[in-house]
């Protein structure tokens, strides 16, 4: 999805971003998240961003935190998304869509009188995320496909495999990390990846586990 907005390195993302906390969630620079959001907190986050820069922090809650309490401790990486799309239900709910920027490290959670959370962040270990299709010469497609193959077939899934033969490199690999059904420890494995190659090469590893498993993964409601 094309965004007006061009962010050409860190410099020119906010310092200072609302925080979303979603267990499982995977947001990934330039792939899509469609979110329901339904909480008078986030609400009014999504009115502030919308008065704004149009932008919020999606981060998981520690694993171990088990959501527990308003404010569970965060994992130490995000990725920030721009907000593409935008619908009122009429019911009190908000229909967006996020378009990821950057990946940020999370620096320092600030103390705020808002309903939602908010941090200091650091985008200067992700520069990579800036540049387009960066390293996709270096993804093993081959390997990639196969193990998506072996996965659906393992879990009846039905798979648009011309739209797979067609995707570039960095949207299948970014779409598959974001689309499969895999845990919060998972999904943190394949936002940290430092370089498109090792997010490819973690999804087919992460892949191979749950095959030999006999698993399917774990299924995450993004609400």
């Amino acid at each position: 999805m094309a965004m007006n907005a061009v962010y050409r390195g860190p410099d020119d993302c906010p310092v200072v971003v609302p925080l979303f906390p979603l267990e499982g969630a995977l947001l990934l620079p330039r792939g899509q998240m469609p979110l329901n959001v339904f909480e008078p907190r986030y609400l009014a986050m999504v009115d502030e961003a919308l008065r704004t820069h149009r932008l919020i922090g999606i981060i998981q809650p520690e694993p171990d935190s088990d959501g527990q309490g308003a404010a569970p401790p965060l994992v130490g990486v995000g990725c920030l998304g721009r907000i593409t799309q935008f619908a009122e239900t009429g019911d009190d709910r908000y229909l967006i869509t996020l378009t990821g920027v950057s990946r940020f490290r999370l620096v320092e959670e600030l103390s705020v009188t808002t309903p939602y959370r908010q941090a200091r962040v650091d985008y200067t270990l992700f520069a990579v995320d800036f540049e387009a299709r960066a390293g996709e010469e270096e993804v093993d497609r081959t390997g990639l496909v196969q193990a998506l193959r072996s996965f659906a077939k393992a879990n009846e899934l039905k798979i648009d495999w011309k739209s797979v033969n067609e995707a570039p490199n960095e949207a299948l690999v970014n779409a598959l990390s974001m689309m499969c059904p895999f845990g919060p420890r998972e999904k943190q494995a394949l936002l940290e990846a430092p370089s498109l190659k090792h997010r490819a090469e973690v999804l087919v590893a992460i892949t191979e586990i749950e095959l030999a498993r006999g698993g399917s993964g774990s299924d995450t409601t993004l609400q």
